[in-house]
């Protein structure tokens, strides 16, 4: 089994992380970085996973925006350099997150604009894997239907946000100027609720995948029609891949009780609800009923690992340590420049030069 999306921030969780993907019965992981306006990005921290315990962390970097917080007072390399950049220094993939309702808002330009176009192209060229971050639940465009963990975080969207359609409008954009994209999107594309335009969207896009890093919407919304979402699965399941979305702070029982939740789904036809202690993105157990769909070990086989694979490489790339302390150091310098915290990027050059 390999976890496609999971999250690390902090360098000292690196060895938490690692128990948990035992814990869990991942043979691989994949961690994603996210862009943000106070520490730029994780990717220092998954660099230092990377070199922590070789072949087991596949990364997804994210993109630097300090030029852009900054007004252009700090100079970054340009989205083209950036990704030249992280294949140089062993990314297995690039993340994106721009997309997301509230990472618009801190980087107020269209996806599928100028800013971004060319490093498109060369995510293209490259043959570069992305995970994708696109919209979030169609609930929290509602604020009498989105959860309370939600709101806490600021994911409750009123007319001041762009519209969900106007992100799939955006990526569709991109996807046609782009069509030999490798593109995973996260948390099943948040189309749980429309299983007919995903499929659509798979006929038309052979680069697409979805993952299915709960979203805990995912699972009630295909276990209102559970036999149609296993015939959908059926269909699909060279397009899918597995992923939780654990967090590398997460307890041992938080992590494994996600990721069981979503196994269960899969491979069994129980009726359950979400078990009591399950991390609070999830939402509390009488929410809602989820109702597997036992598919077959074939499709179990190519949603749990050859897909990934496919898609990304059956090991993860070496890491070339030394360009990855520069990349740490000039992060460094940029949030420094911002007056931001360097905590986090301090504590994983020393993991990596303590590694040499």
């Amino acid at each position: 089994m390999i976890d496609s999306h999971v999250h690390l921030r902090w360098p000292h969780d690196i060895e938490n992380l690692d128990i948990i993907r035992e814990s869990v019965g991942a043979e691989r992981m994949c961690i994603a970085s996210v862009a943000d306006r106070q520490d730029i990005n994780d990717n220092p921290a998954l660099y230092a996973a990377k070199a922590a315990f070789p072949g087991r962390f596949y990364v997804f970097p994210a993109l630097d925006h300090a030029s852009y917080f900054s007004s252009g007072a700090i100079k970054t390399p340009s989205l083209v350099e950036q990704i030249d950049r992280a294949i140089e220094i062993g990314a297995d993939g690039i993340k994106l997150i721009e997309a997301k309702p509230t990472h618009r808002k801190m980087v107020d330009l269209p996806i599928d604009g100028e800013h971004y176009e060319a490093m498109f192209r060369r995510i293209e060229e490259a043959g570069l894997p992305m995970l994708w971050h696109v919209a979030d639940p169609e609930e929290f465009w509602y604020p009498e239907l989105t959860p309370g963990w939600a709101s806490a975080k600021g994911w409750g969207y009123d007319s001041t946000w762009p519209s969900k359609e106007r992100f799939y409008k955006e990526v569709s954009s991109v996807l046609k100027r782009h069509p030999r994209l490798k593109v995973i999107f996260a948390h099943f594309y948040f189309l749980s609720a429309d299983l007919s335009r995903a499929a659509t969207l798979f006929e038309e896009h052979q680069g697409v995948h979805f993952d299915l890093a709960p979203g805990i919407e995912m699972l009630y919304n295909m276990s209102k029609d559970p036999e149609r979402a296993r015939d959908f699965f059926l269909k699909y399941s060279d397009r899918i891949v597995f992923g939780t979305d654990i967090e590398a702070s997460h307890t041992i029982d938080e992590a494994v009780k996600r990721s069981r939740v979503v196994i269960r789904w899969l491979e069994s036809d129980d009726e359950y609800r979400l078990p009591d202690g399950a991390d609070y993105t999830l939402g509390p157990p009488e929410d809602g009923i989820i109702r597997g769909m036992k598919l077959p070990a074939d499709a179990l086989e190519r949603i749990y690992s050859s897909n990934f694979v496919r898609l990304v490489g059956a090991k993860p790339r070496p890491l070339n340590r030394e360009l990855a302390i520069d990349e740490c150091r000039r992060i460094l310098r940029e949030i420094e420049a911002l007056g931001s915290d360097p905590t986090v990027v301090r504590e994983a050059i020393a993991r990596l030069e303590g590694l040499r």
